[in-house]
């Protein structure tokens, strides 16, 4: 959103903007610092704690930061479900995991093509650290698909499963996709409302993949804007229990999986599953690039805005 508004006009609603917090360290005084440096628009910045020990969100509190206890760690979803109802705030909600939005939204009259005007849901393109490009836009996974990128997308990056998943052949374009990374996404408060938000089962991983396919089931658009750029430096809690993450981006990945191939005929499939993901998983416990899973891209263009939209 943008600052300022035509004569006539009232001016912006406040951007909310959502991050769920877990001892975040001095990573939160980056995130709030970048965040008021890469927008004009007013802010409302909710941290959804999920019992840091460490003072970071006491820290960045006060003015337009204000910190929501959830009691205890709910994980991703769980967290963000906890947070401010739509009557407070704007029409459009920033979701964060970590630092920096660069406008994501558009204003009324923004001049870009109609097709990101009437998007529901924006991602940005989104940077490591060391400005290697995030797929952070990517197709929903079939099985054929999924069960590829899972298998080779650590050794062979390049395999045609995980190209097909993570669309990061060539120049980033702009478009609708399957679903966009939840490290960073603006929403339409409508749509985010009429779905149920983000499933709360969802620990943490693929939560973001869900409610992507829940919003395009019913009628909203997943477009990615790789004209704004964030940088994602990620990873806080991983790093601290990396088994446990792992063991929990299996879980998730066999949750999505299992309903989208739900009811007694496809029992059989369902324990073909779990028993691939339970050895993938015990596997990624003693093989530190299979945790990992695929690289970022090392050497992508990003737009910029001064080259405008595709």
């Amino acid at each position: 959103m943008t600052a300022g508004s035509p004569a006539g006009r009232p001016a912006p609603a406040p951007l909310r903007v959502v991050v769920v917090t877990y001892s975040p360290g001095l990573a939160l005084d980056a995130f709030v610092e970048s965040l008021r440096a890469a927008t004009a628009a007013p802010l409302e910045v909710v941290l959804a704690d999920n019992g840091s020990t460490d003072g970071a969100p006491e820290r960045v509190a006060g003015g337009d930061v204000r910190v929501l206890r959830t009691g205890r760690n709910l994980g991703y979803g769980g967290a963000e479900a906890a947070g401010p109802r739509p009557a407070i705030g704007g029409r459009q909600q920033l979701v964060e995991r970590t630092r920096g939005p660069h406008d994501v939204g558009v204003r009324d009259d923004d001049p870009r093509p109609a097709r990101v005007r009437r998007a529901d849901v924006r991602g940005p393109a989104i940077r490591t650290p060391d400005g290697r490009l995030y797929p952070s836009a990517r197709a929903l996974p079939s099985l054929g698909r999924g069960t590829g990128h899972a298998l080779l997308g650590w050794v062979w990056p390049g395999n045609p499963w995980t190209r097909s998943y993570r669309r990061e052949e060539g120049r980033p374009t702009e478009g609708a996709v399957g679903w966009l990374s939840g490290s960073c996404m603006l929403l339409r408060r409508e749509a985010f409302e009429q779905v149920g938000r983000f499933d709360e089962s969802y620990f943490m991983y693929c939560e973001d993949m869900d409610l992507c396919r829940r919003l395009a089931e019913a009628g909203w658009q997943n477009v990615y804007v790789p004209t704004a750029v964030v940088t994602h430096a990620g990873g806080h809690a991983t790093q601290r229990e990396p088994a446990r993450m792992a063991r929990e981006h299996h879980r998730s990945m066999y949750r999505y999986l299992a309903r989208q191939y739900s009811g007694p005929a496809y029992a059989p499939l369902r324990l073909l599953l779990a028993a691939g993901l339970a050895a993938r998983y015990l596997l990624s416990t003693r093989v530190r690039g299979l945790r990992d899973g695929a690289e970022p891209t090392r050497s992508a263009d990003v737009l910029d805005d001064r080259e405008g939209s595709p």
